[in-house]
């Protein structure tokens, strides 16, 4: 809150006649902090997002790229809506391993993926980061793997050391849907509950 008071104070003392692209920078910023707060609640809160409710996951995946620290590009080949259970989980996967990779990866670049495998939604986030990271280590996948086993799907993470890292969530979307991978075998299958996928 005191970063938004400090834009508005500087905004304010700017004035609207001096420096105006200075002047719409700051409104710009002021408007991407409130967005950015507004999401944090919602995470913290596991509120489904509004921007998730009206646009699904074609819409909501590129707005998480555009508020990354790091350059990201969407590639979502979804044409589709789901239950909001199953676009939740896939969102907040998303937006976790983005944080995640913010803060600990140095990554130069991210890349969000969204498929369809047969009657599996496959959401999936790289880096070219560090790598290293410890699947169960407390990056907050933890807690969503529990909801992504709920919905009888996977959370997985590849991340050897200088190579980068991949998170991967996938999440049948219809009864008879078992996750289809056809990632590395051996990356580690997060949470008590997943399934194995290895057919």
């Amino acid at each position: 809150m005191t970063l938004s008071l400090a834009l508005r104070s500087a905004r304010r003392d700017l004035g609207d006649d001096r420096a105006p692209d200075v002047a719409r920078a700051l409104d710009a910023a002021s408007d991407e902090l409130k967005a950015g707060i507004e999401e944090l609640r919602e995470l913290a809160q596991g509120i489904h997002p509004a921007v998730l409710t009206e646009t699904g996951l074609t819409g909501a995946l590129p707005g998480l790229a555009d508020r990354s620290a790091i350059p990201t590009v969407v590639t979502a080949a979804v044409d589709r809506r789901f239950a909001p259970s199953v676009e939740a989980a896939a969102y907040f996967v998303a937006s976790e391993a983005l944080a995640n990779a913010a803060k600990h990866a140095a990554a130069s670049r991210e890349w969000i993926t969204a498929e369809m495998r047969g009657d599996t939604l496959v959401v999936t986030v790289r880096d070219d980061g560090r790598g290293g990271a410890e699947p169960g280590g407390g990056s907050g996948l933890v807690g969503l793997a529990d909801r992504v086993a709920a919905l009888g799907g996977d959370l997985r993470i590849q991340s050897a050391p200088g190579a980068g890292t991949t998170v991967s969530a996938a999440i049948p979307v219809a009864e008879s849907g078992l996750p289809r991978w056809s990632a590395d075998p051996d990356a580690p299958i997060i949470g008590e509950h997943a399934h194995d996928a290895h057919r």
